[in-house]
């Protein structure tokens, strides 16, 4: 479980240049933030790291993650 400075940096890590992006992730982090684990944000910042259109094409499903181990956080995303 995340203690509310962790998730309130995630949060705002979280905030992106594309609004298809920040509805997503705002989503996500109000159903699962307080629960998520610090694999799961892990995963969550290897995918902030990609650039806006590349994280809503994984998003929206018009692409797959080239690295499998990315492929559960991005199924959370897509169902979020």
């Amino acid at each position: 479980m995340m203690d509310d400075r962790r998730l309130a940096r995630l949060r705002w890590r979280c905030r992106r240049g594309m609004l298809e992006n920040d509805l997503v992730l705002g989503r996500f982090l109000d159903a699962r933030g307080a629960s998520i684990t610090e694999d799961d944000m892990a995963l969550l910042d290897r995918l902030l790291d990609m650039t806006d259109t590349d994280l809503w094409d994984l998003i929206a499903g018009r692409a797959e993650p080239d690295d499998a181990t990315l492929a559960p956080m991005v199924k959370a995303l897509r169902t979020s």
